[in-house]
């Protein structure tokens, strides 16, 4: 009998209802945000969007920091309207 991979789920639908157990790479911010991975990457260098953080030369993401960085947004954009 075959084994089936597990369907993936909608990045969008994960930002909102909860993100992974796992840490995220750039390309899952990526489509989280639909931006492009680049943007991504010039976010790390000017130290402006999600923290990551290096494992070897990978670059990965925290759910935890991700949601904070979303929450932080929010508020700063709900405070200067």
């Amino acid at each position: 009998m075959g084994t089936t991979a597990p369907a993936q789920a909608d990045p969008l639908a994960i930002l909102r209802g909860g993100l992974p157990d796992r840490y995220l790479t750039p390309d899952d911010i990526a489509e989280m945000f639909e931006v492009p991975k680049e943007t991504v990457y010039q976010w790390r260098k000017k130290r402006i969007g999600p923290p990551g953080f290096r494992i070897g030369k990978y670059v990965r993401y925290d759910p935890a920091d991700v949601r904070a960085y979303v929450a932080e947004r929010k508020s700063a954009d709900y405070d200067a309207a």
